[in-house]
């Protein structure tokens, strides 16, 4: 009779120390996010050096720190470009309130350096958030980076011409607070109307991606 009670308590006792575990101890289960392209692993970003808006170095350790978007366009960009900034300009109240211990930063970067110095940066940028960081650089500079964030962009006009267009990749990467890229948002591709990532996608999968580190 007392063998069996002993077995009962002991019994009792693993369970509850199994709950503890299971409910305290264990790390809590990460939400999967539902429309970031995720990568299968993180993605280092070449060594680069750029100009800011300010006309001061921006480097890989600018993005140390923070949950980045980045996004590759130019400001003399008809459509996309400023759509998409306008979007972001819409949700960064909300970015800005999500509790981590890296703030999100919104990166635009430009790949028409010819056009675009530190000055027309800023007083593009401005016009959609002060807090916005906008750089660009040199193409030897740019071409590598911007691949490896998993993104394009190409002159498709002679820039003879003063008006030439830059065809350029609309999704949005998203870079960790160690530089990396995870993945990226990809906008809806649908006739007549222009490429853009929707923010409240962003805007669902965020508070879920700043978990993953």
């Amino acid at each position: 009779m007392k063998q069996n009670l002993l077995i009962g308590i002991v019994a009792v006792v693993a369970l509850a120390a199994g709950l503890y575990f299971s409910v305290v101890i264990a790390p809590p289960e990460v939400e999967e996010v539902k429309y970031l392209q995720k990568y299968p692993v993180e993605r280092a970003l070449p060594e680069f050096e750029l100009y800011d808006q300010n006309g001061e170095v921006f480097n890989n350790q600018q993005l140390k720190g923070y949950w980045t978007l980045a996004f590759v366009g130019y400001t003399f960009c008809p459509d996309i470009c400023p759509t998409t900034l306008a979007e972001l300009k819409g949700i960064y109240p909300q970015l800005q309130a999500i509790k981590t211990e890296n703030p999100v930063k919104i990166w635009f970067l430009s790949v028409d350096p010819k056009r675009d110095s530190a000055e027309r940066l800023q007083e593009y940028v401005n016009f959609f958030n002060p807090d916005f960081l906008a750089t660009s650089g040199e193409h030897k500079q740019l071409f590598p980076l911007v691949r490896a964030m998993g993104m394009m962009y190409a002159m498709s006009d002679n820039t003879d011409d003063p008006n030439y267009l830059v065809d350029h990749s609309a999704s949005i990467t998203v870079i960790n607070p160690r530089g990396e890229v995870v993945g990226r948002f990809k906008p809806k591709m649908e006739p007549g109307s222009i490429p853009v990532s929707e923010g409240s996608q962003i805007l669902e999968d965020m508070p879920k991606i700043v978990t993953m580190m």
